[in-house]
Parts: structure tokens; C-alpha cells; sequence
């Protein structure tokens, strides 16, 4: 990467109207349908997954074909729209497969440039969310590209692979192998979708094991690297809004709860110490905004700056999230650490959010990688 230059674009990190119009149609359909006391009923179930919310959201908003051009089906909207859904489900820690679904594979979808077959079939029913499909790779994953765990054998799909975010709520799992890229049908022969107990109940893991499996090639091996590696840096760019509306969410209830809570006669948010905490962790979210918009934006506008600015993203988003949900735990007290509160669930989502896609010191690393630095 070189050093920029007057001719390279000004990343805009401001929201537009439709950003915002779509937040609140975003921010109104969960406080209907997904508020805390619903999330804690939902992760204490069977099912965490709410088919009609999912439905509201993905089709009746449109938010599942942000990312798909109008041609396929889609809203022909962007990664900023997506972003701006993104952070509406990190501050409800909302039960949902958007990111895997809507993001993840519908990018690596995208990314093999076809123009019919099975994979534009496909990115119409996930667009029109009648579908959810899942890219079968482990969520805390690090660098894309490494070994595939899933083999073809007389053409057939072997292998396992754990960890796999929302593999049970999908409708089709996308299976990159040693010989491409393949569609394979959750419920079919050969397949297995095993749960995990997880740290984030409010995004289920589960292992998928492959004996003999039976599934529809969409791409070679050659186009099925470059797409899982474009679905992956979508996933971790847009990530980051995640855990900026998570961040952003812990911080506004941590100032709420602090200014009604009283001691010794006097709100406790009123004490210097707690003050300079919270000032700092207001810090720390707003540079998480600039860094999470920088990502959406850079993806949305095809920069080739986008691999740095999605690394700057997730190696600054995942920590910020983290010691949001930490404070927003502690300042909160005894009544933080119950059950009932649901400062439990965004603790969880950030920390599992943190090893996802790559941790901050692998980002870090890559930051090194691109960035070239002047001679001393």
C-alpha cells in the first residue's frame, strides 16, 4: 500500500437520510419484537432464532438484499446500509442470522461473477428472505485461505468443520472445499449439524460433519478462494458496526443507570472517578464509529484500502466492545452480574465477537503487512 495522495477519496463517515430512515424502521421493529426480557426468553429456549422477526426483518424491511444489486432481486443498496442494521442488532444483541446470512454468504455469492446458475438462484431467495444460507467455516476463524477441512471424494463432500455460526438455522450451508465451492442442503443424506454450547447463546455454533454428502458445485477451487476471501473481509469489516452499536449501547445505559442510581444522597455518576471512566469509554466509541463507518465505506465504494481499513476496524471495534460491556457490567453492580439484566448477553456477544473473523492481534498483523512504512 502506498501513502495517499490528493487524487484518493475522502472516506464519508457521515450517515445519510436513507441510513437513517432505514435505522429507524430497524430500531422500531426490535424494541417491538426483540427487547430484553424477549432475547433472555429466547436464549433460554429451544429455538433463539424468532422466524417471524427474521421474516420482518429480511423481507418485509428488505434488509437481507441490501447487498444484492436489483437485477438479482435484491434492494441494490450497499455495505453502509448493511452497517447501519448491524449496529441496530448489536445494541439488541438481537437473535438473528443477518451477519452470516445477508453479509457473509451473500458476499462470497457475489463475489464469483456469475450472472445465472444455481448461485444466482440462490442469491435470490437469500435477497427475498425466503432463504438463509451459512458459509461453513469456523467463526473464530482466523486468515482466510488456509487448508479446506471438507474433501471431495468420488464426488462426494467429506469432512468436519466446527464452530460454524447459525449452521442450524440455515436452509443451505456453502461448503468450501479442495475442489470449489459447493451448495449442500442441511437436512440431507450424509449431513450432520451438530449444536455446541456456546458462549453467546444469542448466536448459536454448531459442528458440521460431511460423510458421503451429496452437494451442487457452484465454483471452482480457483473462484471459490477469492470468494470465501471476499465474504470473509466483508464479514469482519461490517462486523465492526456490530460491536459499535453493542459498544454504544453499553455505554448509553451505563450513563443512564449511573445518573438514577443514588448513594450517599448523590446520583453515583456524579463521582469523579466514575466520571473520567465513562468520559474515556466515550472516547473509545466514537473513535469505534469512525473506524467501523471507515470500513463500511471503503467495502461500499470497492477501495483498494479496503483490506487495511476493515484490519483498523477489527483490531480497534473488537477491544472498544469488549470494555464497554466490562464497564457496563461493573458500574452496574450487583444487579449487572444477575441473570435478568441483560448486560450478561452483550458481555458474551463481544467476547465471542472479539476471536471472530481474525482476533485483533492477527488484524494488527496485517495492518504491518499492507502499510508500508518509510525508511528510518
Amino acid at each position: 500500500m502506498t501513502a495517499p495522495t490528493d487524487e484518493t477519496p475522502t472516506p464519508d463517515l457521515l450517515y445519510s437520510e436513507a441510513e437513517e430512515d432505514l435505522r429507524a424502521a430497524v430500531r422500531s421493529l426490535l424494541a417491538d419484537r426483540s427487547d430484553a426480557p424477549t432475547v433472555l426468553a429466547r436464549v433460554e429456549s429451544d429455538t433463539p432464532y424468532d422466524p417471524q422477526l427474521w421474516k420482518a426483518l429480511a423481507a418485509d424491511i428488505g434488509a437481507a438484499g441490501l447487498l444484492v444489486p436489483e437485477e438479482f432481486g435484491g434492494q441494490g443498496a450497499g455495505h453502509r446500509e448493511a452497517a447501519v442494521v448491524l449496529e441496530e442488532l448489536g445494541r439488541g444483541v438481537t437473535p438473528a442470522p443477518y451477519l452470516t446470512s445477508a453479509v457473509v454468504a451473500t458476499e462470497t455469492l457475489l463475489a464469483l461473477s456469475v450472472r445465472e446458475g444455481p448461485a444466482i438462484a440462490l442469491l435470490g431467495e437469500l435477497a427475498a428472505g425466503r432463504r438463509v444460507a451459512v458459509l461453513a467455516a469456523p467463526f473464530a476463524a482466523g486468515r482466510p485461505g488456509g487448508a479446506q477441512p471438507v474433501a471431495v471424494v468420488a464426488d462426494t463432500l467429506e469432512g468436519t468443520v466446527t464452530g460454524v455460526a447459525d449452521a442450524a438455522a440455515a436452509d443451505v450451508l456453502l461448503v468450501p472445499t479442495t475442489d470449489g465451492l459447493y451448495a449442500v442442503e442441511p437436512g440431507a443424506e450424509g449431513v450432520a449439524v451438530e449444536p455446541l454450547v456456546a458462549l453467546d447463546l444469542t448466536r448459536p455454533l454448531a459442528t458440521v460433519t460431511l460423510r458421503g454428502a451429496a452437494g451442487t458445485r457452484l465454483a471452482d477451487g480457483a473462484s471459490a478462494v477469492g470468494a470465501v476471501r471476499r465474504g470473509l473481509l466483508a464479514g469482519a469489516g461490517l462486523l465492526a458496526s456490530e460491536q459499535f452499536g453493542l459498544a454504544e449501547w453499553c455505554l448509553t445505559e451505563t450513563v443512564r443507570y449511573t445518573r438514577e442510581r443514588h448513594q450517599f444522597n448523590r446520583p453515583v455518576g456524579s463521582f469523579q472517578a466514575l466520571k473520567h471512566r465513562m468520559a474515556q469509554l466515550w472516547l473509545e466509541v466514537v473513535s469505534a464509529r469512525a473506524a467501523a463507518r471507515n470500513a463500511a465505506d471503503a467495502l461500499a465504494s470497492g477501495s483498494p484500502d479496503a483490506p487495511l481499513a476493515v484490519a483498523v476496524a477489527q483490531a480497534y471495534c473488537s477491544g472498544v466492545a469488549v470494555r464497554a460491556a466490562e464497564e457496563c457490567v461493573q458500574l452496574h453492580g450487583g444487579i449487572g452480574m444477575t441473570w435478568e439484566h441483560p448486560a450478561h448477553l452483550y458481555l458474551k456477544r463481544a467476547k465471542a465477537d472479539s476471536v471472530a473473523y481474525g482476533t485483533a492481534g492477527q488484524h494488527r498483523t496485517t495492518i504491518a503487512e499492507l502499510v508500508e512504512l518509510p525508511a528510518p
